[in-house]
C-alpha cells in the first residue's frame, strides 16, 4: 500500500508539473519538492519490497487515467495557486487517512515498514502545511 500510494502520489505530481508547464504559478516550486519526496519514497519502497523479494504492484490504469484527466481538467477550468492547492491537498489528505487507517490496522508489522509509512504520513502531513499558504 505504501508503494501504490507513493507512486501514485509520484506519477498524479509529474502529471499536474507538466499540466503547469506553460503556467506562472508560485507553487511550482512546492510541487516539484513534492514530487521529489514521492521519488525518495518510491525508491525506498523498491528496496524494501526487493529485499523482501515482492514485486511492486503499480496502481491499476483506469485510477491513473482518472487522475491524469482530473489533474488536467482542473488546471484548464481554474489554475490559479490556490486551486490547485487545494486539489492537492484534497489529495494528500485522503492518502494521510488511508495511511492512519493501515498504520493502526499493522501496528505490529515490520518495524522498517512501519517506519516507511510514517515517512510518508508525515510527508503528506507537512506537504498539507506548506499548500496552506496559497489557499
Amino acid at each position: 500500500y505504501i508503494y501504490k500510494c507513493a507512486n501514485m502520489g509520484y506519477e498524479s505530481t509529474t502529471n499536474l508539473i507538466r499540466a503547469l508547464e506553460n503556467k506562472d504559478n508560485k507553487l511550482k516550486k512546492a510541487v516539484e519538492d513534492e514530487l521529489k519526496e514521492y521519488e525518495k519514497i518510491v525508491k525506498d519502497c523498491k528496496k524494501l519490497l526487493k529485499s523482501n523479494k515482492i514485486e511492486p504492484k503499480n496502481t491499476n490504469i483506469m485510477t491513473k487515467m482518472c487522475s491524469y484527466l482530473g489533474i488536467n481538467m482542473e488546471v484548464i477550468k481554474d489554475n490559479s495557486d490556490s486551486s490547485i492547492a487545494q486539489m492537492l491537498i484534497e489529495g494528500l489528505n485522503m492518502g494521510k487517512i488511508e495511511m492512519e487507517k493501515k498504520l493502526d490496522k499493522y501496528k505490529n508489522c515490520d518495524k522498517k515498514i512501519i517506519k516507511l509509512a510514517k515517512e510518508l504520513y508525515d510527508f503528506q502531513g507537512n506537504s498539507i502545511e506548506k499548500l496552506k499558504e496559497y489557499l
